[in-house]
């Protein structure tokens, strides 16, 4: 990914592309982790307060089992 989007980013005119690429590179790595970091907080949180639920995770179950149930008929029905 760095090779082929990152060099549109540099201008060879202002300074190192080593140096350039190596910001853009610590740039977006930065980024991606600190979203990451926050997406599993996130979830964490919320399975946390899912999990606690009975009625809920009962509820999920049935809604998981019929949406699997609808992709396999649909499946076994789908015309090649």
């Amino acid at each position: 990914m760095y090779i082929s989007l990152l060099p549109q980013f540099q201008v060879p005119g202002q300074g190192s592309l080593l140096l350039q690429g190596t910001v853009l590179g610590m740039t977006q790595v930065t980024i991606s982790l600190a979203v990451n970091l926050l997406i599993v907080l996130l979830a964490s949180r919320i399975a946390s307060l899912i999990g606690g639920r009975p009625l809920w995770l009962k509820a999920q179950r049935w809604i998981m089992s019929s949406v699997l149930t609808g992709l396999a008929f649909r499946l076994a029905f789908e015309r090649r």
